[in-house]
């Protein structure tokens, strides 16, 4: 079920900024990973409701399976529960052979590394392999895995989750941080690649959020004054259907309120 705030923000949106749609979602194939809860789960609900085909890619089965039952009462979906920095082939392979092609990627899947995070001069060079592998690397095979049958039809958006820790330096978020640097800058160079082909390169930090992963971030901080991810969530809406640069680095919140204002945050 979409939560009553997000419906009020979504209604909101569509109210108050009637433009010229770039890319409708129904209809439309979206590969979502991290699916089965926090952001990638909300991101799903809001597809769902627009009318998108979903393929939901996690690691936990059981999660997962709850969320596509969910979903599965509103559109086609269908679950992967497979590990992404692992299976990238097996998903495309997947989503292809189930719908004939996907128009959507957000790489939503990632990892913090070790909880609580080490300092970078104590941090343990295979988890940080493995941290880039999750949080990098992953999300471009994916991309590589997919693209070819974007750029052949010359339509297609691709967003990438990122973080603050990926522009701003905070002790204790370097192994994190730099992976999600490493992300961006890939979606930026690819991004240059692609110009002119009519795919789109996103990157959205999200912002700070009250989920599970931001609580093994900061193990014991009480995270309850911030908003969870159903807030953020409607972004990815308006960049499949209302954004048309062919690249881009957005911040979630100010995506919603160059929308709607603040009416949202005070009357929800």
């Amino acid at each position: 079920m979409v939560p009553q705030a997000t419906q009020v923000i979504l209604g909101l949106l569509i109210n108050a900024y009637r433009m010229e749609v770039v890319m409708k979602l129904k209809g439309r194939v979206a590969v979502i990973t991290g699916a089965s809860r926090g952001l990638g789960r909300e991101i799903a609900r809001l597809y769902a409701r627009a009318g998108a085909r979903l393929v939901l890619v996690a690691r936990g089965k059981s999660e997962l399976e709850d969320v596509a039952q969910e979903l599965n009462t509103v559109t086609e979906v269908l679950p992967l529960a497979v590990d992404v920095s692992e299976e990238s082939e097996w998903i495309a392979k997947a989503a292809l052979s189930r719908f004939g092609q996907v128009d959507i990627i957000v790489n939503n899947a990632s990892s913090i590394g070790p909880s609580p995070m080490p300092r970078l001069e104590d941090y343990p060079w295979n988890e940080l392999l493995s941290l880039f592998r999750i949080n990098a690397v992953a999300p471009l095979h994916l991309i590589q895995l997919l693209l070819p049958q974007m750029v052949a039809r010359r339509e297609g958006v691709i967003i990438n989750v990122s973080s603050d820790a990926g522009v701003e330096a905070y002790p204790g978020w370097g192994g994190y941080g730099a992976s999600k640097a490493a992300l961006e800058h890939i979606s930026r160079v690819l991004a240059k690649e692609l110009d002119g082909s009519g795919v789109r390169v996103y990157v959205v930090d999200p912002g700070d959020m009250d989920t599970e992963m931001h609580r093994r971030a900061e193990p014991g901080i009480d995270l309850s004054h911030l908003p969870g991810p159903e807030y953020p969530a409607p972004a990815f809406v308006l960049l499949v259907e209302a954004e048309s640069v062919p690249l881009g680095r957005f911040e979630a919140s100010q995506i919603i309120s160059s929308r709607v204002g603040d009416r949202w945050l005070t009357n929800p």
